[in-house]
């Protein structure tokens, strides 16, 4: 035997023997191995074998046991391992989280569900847009709604008459049953495609405070026409993503498989792998951690908040800059990372969910980019960086203060704002701390990085799939989701057009500075990287996002419009990332065998009603809520988030990138990382070729570029306390313990999400609000919430403080970048 393992590269370390593969060699009889099954089997097996480089999440084990059978020429073992992956997902991970069975039957399109899934759209992305415009401000999540709504389904199952009511166009019932998955998943899609603040909200809002530009002259209906058409054009564009993102077993969504367990769990619904292992039952684990992580929620969120910020070493020495920026959590790298809040561990990676491979890549691009680089960057003084924050997402004068975009425009009559270069010429250059530097390179290399990458690793399948019926694979999913139908391509061709029209209308029938040449060049970019984007996500759940070089592109081609830069960004921006919303969530259908049709008039009848209601309660808010969008309001309604888009139209928009990037400027050398971006997953797929078993098949330079662009506000805290939990739990946990792992990792990540998400609610409603600004508990002198406060890390301490008046370089003019 250990000849055989030699002479194929087999290793013990990757064995794979799931109980679905044991009952499976069981029950093979000799009529299953007939030529056609074995012929079929065979076919399944290679498929494993021959490309395992298109496919990180793919149980090496299995790969090993499928090339050991074809190799020994095991016809028994071949058909048992083909009759395994027909009957369920070959990915363990799958296997604990999705059923492999379904009840066609079951009641989807009831009304409790639209009923319940028209409050969840209305209530919660009302609630999230006014919290949206306070800072600090917290969210009602999808998980909320998961959770709310089950009491609330049951209920609506026991009162409502059960009577079934005749009409011409068919019988109904308003109770068809117990509350059931199905239903539940539904209402749970169409808060998950609702509950966030629509990105395109932003653009009234920052016309309003940030241009000066009369309500009047643009109104509600212009609203209406930018967030529908920028939020529904990504969902248009789904259809031509399904044969790749959603019907193939590899697309996995790693991100969904908390929300299927949880629903299973609620239901009562097994799942092949999930349940095998003996013990307490999943429905009770997530209702005790619930309890005690709600009950806990109250210390790093209200009672104790250094729990939550873990600066612990530079509260012992805060005023030690370079400490601080070493060790901070606020403004620094957080190298050592003692939080104990989830909401701050899950803040931007999702430990419990996201593979162990994908984490891996992110843990090395952080070492590499922000514990080697950016430091050494930092400390040399390249680009001026000791006289700013290591950490911030401002833009810099140079005399060390944020960059007054005051100082290089002029207000028109009528409002609105426009550049003028004399006063650019005599004030500064825009600076950038060195974090936001590298995140800015990473970016650029991310960008080009995806779309190589895609191409060489995934190119032969993206190839097979465009030719051949993914609805007819062997996958266990796709045969059971083959029961109901597709919504047609009318359907999507329908509201492409429609949300076409929207968006041109918007552009064209107001003063935007936008042409329907540049909306539609949006549109075009967003889509050819919809698919390269969405399989990274797909597979290592880290979005590679666009909107930086959204900024760039519509900077250099359209300088000195900053209303038509908000708009190309937010349209090629949403056409990526609503469109992998739309799709993650369709996968999430997928997988709960809810009809696509369904699907798709619930994520449409949610997106719609979600976005009206966003901008109705921000039109509410911004004429009845006095001082809103100024710092000085007394609730906090100071519309930060919407004073940094502000900020970034007018430097990115009305500025433009040229001062700033093009050849022989400030930052030019940053344009390089396009071309190694491109280059680097060259010779990481060569080496992967030539070692197909080794580490260089989950080398994956997308991920590394672009798991760390939360950075900043992300510090180190947020990447290295999660991978740290991560290694523990996908990488130790799941080998040593593989089928504890399947019934309780999901289970326990969606009742840590679910009950802190909860519990920061209820806390703001409840103690933080109703107390005004600034309330904490015994928040006069209590340590444990106010001593984080009084650092170099939370006062974002550059290392060299200028004078007042002292500049660390000259004007424009006087170094000769003048506009």
């Amino acid at each position: 035997m250990a000849d055989e393992k030699a002479d194929v590269g087999l290793s013990d370390e990757y064995e794979y023997n799931p109980p679905a593969l044991e009952r499976a060699e069981e029950n093979i009889t000799p009529a299953d191995l007939n030529q056609h099954e074995v012929a079929q089997a065979q076919q399944e097996l290679r498929d494993i074998v021959e490309d395992p480089l298109d496919d990180p999440n793919m149980d090496r084990g299995l790969i090993n046991d499928a090339e050991k059978a074809l190799h020994t020429g095991d016809v028994k073992h071949e058909v048992a391992l083909g009759h395994m992956i027909e009957e369920d997902s070959p990915y363990q991970e799958v296997r604990a989280a999705v059923s492999n069975v379904d009840d066609p039957s079951m009641p989807v399109n009831t009304f409790r569900a639209w009923f319940l899934g028209t409050i969840a759209v209305i209530v919660v992305p009302g609630l999230n847009q006014f919290l949206y415009l306070r800072y600090p401000s917290t969210t009602v999540t999808g998980y909320c709604v998961m959770i709310f709504t089950y009491p609330m389904g049951k209920a609506l199952a026991a009162i409502l008459p059960k009577k079934v009511i005749r009409t011409p166009l068919g019988s109904f019932s308003f109770n068809p049953g117990p509350f059931n998955v199905k239903e539940h998943s539904l209402i749970s899609i169409m808060a998950l495609m609702s509950y966030q603040s629509a990105y395109a909200a932003g653009i009234p809002a920052v016309q309003r405070f940030t241009l000066g530009l009369p309500d009047s002259e643009y109104g509600f209906g212009y609203g209406v026409l930018l967030i529908l058409s920028t939020q529904l054009l990504g969902l248009s564009f789904a259809s031509l993503c399904r044969r790749f993102l959603v019907w193939p077993a590899s697309m996995i969504w790693p991100n969904n498989l908390p929300k299927a367990v949880l629903l299973n769990a609620l239901h009562g619904v097994s799942t092949s792998q999930g349940t095998v292992y003996s013990g307490i039952s999943r429905f009770k684990v997530f209702w005790i951690l619930f309890a005690v992580l709600f009950f806990y929620q109250f210390f790093p969120t209200y009672i104790f908040t250094m729990l939550s910020i873990g600066n612990w070493f530079c509260v012992a020495a805060p005023n030690n800059v370079i400490l601080n920026q070493m060790l901070g959590t606020q403004s620094g790298l957080g190298l050592l990372p003692f939080t104990f809040d989830w909401t701050v561990i899950s803040a931007f990676v999702y430990p419990l969910a996201t593979p162990w491979w994908s984490l891996a890549n992110t843990l090395f691009g952080f070492i590499i980019f922000f514990m080697i680089v950016c430091p050494a960057v930092y400390y040399s003084n390249t680009w001026n960086g000791k006289y700013l924050p290591m950490f911030s997402t401002r833009s810099w004068d140079r005399f060390g203060q944020h960059y007054d975009v005051t100082n290089v425009v002029d207000q028109l009559p009528g409002g609105g704002l426009v550049f003028n270069a004399e006063k650019y010429n005599n004030y500064s250059l825009l600076y950038l701390p060195s974090a936001l530097t590298i995140s800015y390179m990473l970016s650029f290399a991310a960008v080009t990085g995806v779309l190589v990458h895609v191409g060489l690793f995934h190119g032969k399948s993206l190839y097979r799939q465009l030719r051949a019926d993914p609805m007819s694979s062997t996958d266990i999913h796709n045969r059971l989701m083959s029961k109901y139908r597709e919504a047609p391509y009318l359907w999507y061709g329908a509201l492409f057009l429609i949300s076409f029209a929207m968006g041109v209308g918007a552009v064209e029938g107001y003063d935007t500075g936008l042409n329907a040449g540049h909306f539609i060049l949006a549109i075009v970019v967003g889509v050819v990287f919809l698919v390269p984007v969405g399989i990274v996500m797909a597979l290592a759940n880290q979005e590679v996002g666009l909107n930086m070089i959204s900024e760039l592109i519509i900077g250099f081609m359209n300088p000195g419009h900053p209303i038509g830069m908000m708009i190309f960004k937010t349209t090629m921006y949403m056409i990526t990332y609503q469109g992998i919303q739309f799709i993650q969530d369709q996968k999430l259908a997928h997988y709960m065998k809810v009809p696509p049709r369904s699907v798709f008039l619930a994520q449409v009848y949610a997106t719609a009603v979600g976005g009206v209601v966003q901008l109705a309660v921000q039109t509410w808010a911004f004429s009845n809520i006095d001082g809103i969008c100024t710092d000085d309001q007394i609730d906090k309604f100071n519309c930060a988030q919407y004073t940094v888009f502000g900020t970034a139209s007018i430097i990115w928009g009305l500025i433009g990138p040229a001062k700033t990037f093009s050849a022989g400027r400030h930052y030019s050398k940053l344009m390089w990382a396009f071309l190694w971006g491109a280059l680097s997953p060259i010779p990481i797929w060569l080496l992967a070729r030539k070692y197909p078993k080794s580490f260089w098949r989950n080398v994956n330079m997308p991920v590394i570029f672009t798991s760390t662009g939360n950075i900043p506000p992300a510090t180190g805290v947020n990447y290295l306390a999660p991978i740290l939990i991560g290694f523990f739990t996908q990488y130790v946990w799941k080998r040593r313990s593989p089928m504890s792992w399947s019934k309780y990792n999901y289970i326990i990540s969606a009742a840590l999400d679910a009950s802190s998400a909860i519990a920061v609610v209820f806390i703001f409603f409840t103690l933080q609000y109703p107390k005004g600004p600034n309330a904490d508990f015994l928040e006069s002198g209590w340590w444990g919430n106010l001593a984080w406060q009084n650092t170099a890390d939370a006062n974002a301490s550059p290392l060299i403080q200028l004078a007042d008046g002292q500049a660390f370089a000259g004007t424009p003019i006087q170094l000769g970048q003048t506009a």
